[in-house]
């Protein structure tokens, strides 16, 4: 079905994604990949959980096109529905299957709960019937509000505040483009025990001790979660907030992996990654402001990098790299969020943020780069496509269909 598609934003989420818009923000993102140096030391039998936005999205070009390794994808997605557009991460991965097979790349994808026994199950059996054993790197990348626990059917909730006392400070609308105040009342012991269900490392472990007991992970495997911690600035929500609490939880989490690991050799890692726009993100109090004046910081520096360019770095310099690794931090931790640490970007973000008001936000923040980045989330606003057009919104992905598909071809591309 061809349909005019247009950005409908509620709230802070956009209902609609256009196909072609995705299409060619996947192709930029595997251009980019392929004009960096190959990573000929990298995995050849990935397994990404969480594989069809954002970190996750990365870490599935760069293995693809960076390693040629072969992929395998867990999401949960929608296809499109009568004049409903199928959701943004639906179309990436249609995009980059496509690209993938037609390089004969084996690029496949499993579409459901990833914290479901039922996707665990079905995502071993095609790993067993296609691979049969091998996974060199297990990528989890899962950024859900809510999860239900496979063992008890309950539904855990997590939310973003602080322990102990509220916090107020500001905030800002990014689409309307104003400021305002907000304070946030401290969690509740039963709040914080359901963020850490959701955000901490639970199901992270239950996925490794699947794949272990199925006996299908190589010597040697790595695997990675990839977290987020921000600065002093945003401390009391974030590392003293709930959300720290489950950061600790996974952390926690990591280090048990890393020993059921050692009989094969394997390494378990937390990557701690740059703050980025997200959908997620454009939700939290505060933070969308914090990362609009830290995008303008950093492109200044000539410091700013997006997902794509974070995970090759992780890859290049972490996980496979030529020559020694980089160090670990000193609770052993990956930090590519390195660049934005850096005592010289914090201080100017600390300096801006006190100055920011109504009346200088656009010349002190870099709101636009923000919305152009949210609306590059769901394909819009992408450079080189006519939005004037109608679009094909009924593309399947190959892997979960019977037909396959060709990679677009774009003019200039």
């Amino acid at each position: 079905m061809k349909m005019h598609v247009v950005p409908k934003v509620r709230g802070f989420v956009c209902t609609t994604a256009h196909p072609e818009g995705c299409a060619r923000h996947v192709l930029k993102q595997i251009q980019h990949t392929t004009s960096q140096p190959a990573l000929p030391s990298g995995p050849k039998k990935v397994l990404v959980i969480g594989a069809s936005t954002g970190y996750g999205l990365a870490s599935r070009i760069v293995s693809a096109f960076g390693a040629k390794a072969q992929t395998m994808g867990v999401f949960l997605e929608r296809a499109a529905h009568g004049t409903r557009t199928a959701s943004a991460g639906w179309y990436n991965t249609a995009a980059f299957e496509a690209e993938a097979h037609a390089i004969g790349l084996y690029a496949k994808s499993i579409n459901g709960d990833a914290f479901s026994e039922a996707v665990k199950r079905k995502t071993i059996e095609q790993i067993q019937h296609d691979w049969g054993g091998g996974i060199d790197l297990v990528v989890y990348s899962v950024a859900s509000p809510r999860r239900t626990d496979p063992k008890t059917g309950n539904c855990f909730h997590s939310v973003l505040k602080p322990i102990g006392n509220p916090y107020t400070n500001k905030t800002i609308d990014v689409l309307s483009g104003t400021l305002s105040t907000v304070c946030l009342q401290p969690a509740t012991p039963e709040e914080i025990a359901e963020t850490i269900a959701v955000m901490g490392g639970e199901d992270w472990m239950l996925w490794m001790e699947a794949l272990m007991e199925a006996n299908l992970l190589a010597k040697g495997v790595q695997t990675v979660a990839y977290s987020y911690l921000g600065p002093e600035l945003t401390e009391p929500i974030y590392t003293k907030g709930t959300i720290g609490q489950a950061k600790k939880h996974l952390e926690a989490s990591c280090m048990l992996l890393q020993q059921k690991l050692e009989p094969i050799s394997g390494k378990a890692f937390v990557s701690i990654n740059k703050a980025v726009v997200t959908q997620a993100s454009a939700a939290i109090p505060i933070v969308p402001l914090y990362i609009s004046l830290l995008y303008k910081v950093m492109k200044d520096q000539k410091l700013h990098e997006g997902c794509m360019e974070q995970i090759y770095r992780l890859y290049a310099g972490w996980l496979y790299p030529q020559t020694s690794p980089l160090p670990l931090d000193k609770g052993g931790l990956i930090r590519i969020d390195n660049w934005e640490m850096r005592p010289e970007v914090q201080h100017v973000v600390t300096e801006l943020w006190d100055q920011v008001n109504n009346e200088n936000l656009t010349k002190l923040t870099d709101l636009i780069g923000y919305r152009e980045a949210f609306y590059h989330l769901f394909g819009f606003e992408i450079e080189g496509v006519d939005y004037k057009q109608e679009s094909e919104i009924e593309i399947p992905i190959p892997s979960l269909t019977k037909k396959s598909i060709s990679p677009r071809v774009f003019p200039g591309s």
